[in-house]
């Protein structure tokens, strides 16, 4: 506890901290002082009581003690020891950010470690870490969509609906179409004046009630720029199949309509982006978070509590046992 106490304390004069050197002199002109008062005088018939020492004598430098005791405290508390408190403010202008990820049995695809989807998983998370101004919202979509999160900036909150995604939760499928609308109108009403969303699927679009094309439309007009990301190696990627003895690998083609994707990013004013493994899918989030920069302003308070009073009150404690302990025990009579 007074390791971690002392982790945290600066002091505001330390140069103060120079008087210590005078205490070893102090000490030294005490001894040099105290010695030719100390006389000694050989009676042959008082031999027996040669060992015998009064507590007068084994204490009498307790007063002395006490002065340099009072003297340290005096000087750390000339010094001014401090506690520091560090704080951040962060101010800025955000943006909104959706989040819309493919959840559909083949994000189960092995090609990525562990899979696909854990993969994009916890890049997803290390960006939400990064984005400490905006307000980001998760959507999940396979056969149709759904809303995990809206818009917040309450990250745990949002990390902790992230990683409770998993395959099975919607209708299997690949629905863009839906995934993206359902992603704009989280946007729709938002007041910020830049609002973005990161489109995430390893397929072509096969489902849901709207066409990919009109949410593209639809995006459009609400002013949302769509960053488009395909996921997947190239050629085949090994996915476990449930069959009648269990689960086994089977080797799928990798079909990722870009085309589609890219004329979703490209119209709507963002990028499209293709990862085929880990190391790719973590750098293309790093240049979205480039891309998208917010306004953000970090102030740094710096508070300080003072923690000299302590020592001042202990170098008044010593004078004040040294004047008593001069002034009744030790007092000397002339």
């Amino acid at each position: 506890m007074l390791y971690d106490w002392f982790q945290h304390i600066n002091f505001a004069y330390p140069a103060f901290f120079g008087l210590l050197v005078l205490v070893p002199f102090m000490i030294f002109w005490y001894l040099r002082k105290s010695r030719p008062g100390q006389g000694a005088i050989m009676v042959s018939t008082l031999g027996s009581f040669g060992s015998t020492r009064s507590w007068k004598n084994t204490f009498r430098h307790l007063t002395f003690i006490l002065r340099m005791a009072a003297i340290c405290a005096v000087i750390v508390a000339l010094a001014r020891p401090q506690l520091r408190n560090d704080e951040q403010m962060i101010n800025g202008e955000g943006i909104d950010i959706v989040l819309c990820l493919d959840i559909s049995g083949s994000m189960l695809a092995q090609d990525f470690t562990p899979n696909r989807m854990e993969a994009a998983k916890n890049v997803a998370s290390d960006f939400i870490d990064s984005r400490p101004a905006d307000r980001i919202g998760l959507v999940i979509f396979s056969g149709e969509s759904f809303t995990m999160c809206p818009l917040t900036s309450d990250r745990a909150v949002l990390k902790s609906q992230l990683y409770n995604v998993h395959s099975g939760l919607l209708e299997d499928g690949t629905a863009i179409g839906s995934g993206l609308a359902t992603g704009v109108d989280r946007l729709r009403s938002s007041p910020s004046k830049s609002k973005v969303i990161i489109l995430l699927t390893d397929g072509e679009n096969n489902g849901g009630l709207i066409d990919p094309n009109t949410a593209k439309e639809i995006a459009k007009s609400v002013g949302v720029r769509v960053y488009t990301v395909g996921v997947g190696t190239e050629g085949f990627a090994p996915v476990p199949v449930q069959t009648s003895g269990g689960v086994v690998m089977q080797k799928e083609k990798v079909s990722i309509d870009e085309k589609l994707l890219s004329q979703i990013a490209q119209e709507t004013g963002g990028k499209y982006f293709r990862a085929t493994d880990n190391e790719s899918l973590k750098n293309i989030y790093t240049d979205i978070d480039k891309l998208e920069k917010s306004k953000v302003e970090i102030t740094a308070l710096r508070r300080y509590s003072e923690q000299f009073y302590p020592f001042a009150l202990a170098a008044a404690l010593f004078l004040f046992l040294e004047l008593v302990l001069r002034s009744t025990l030790f007092k000397k009579f002339p």
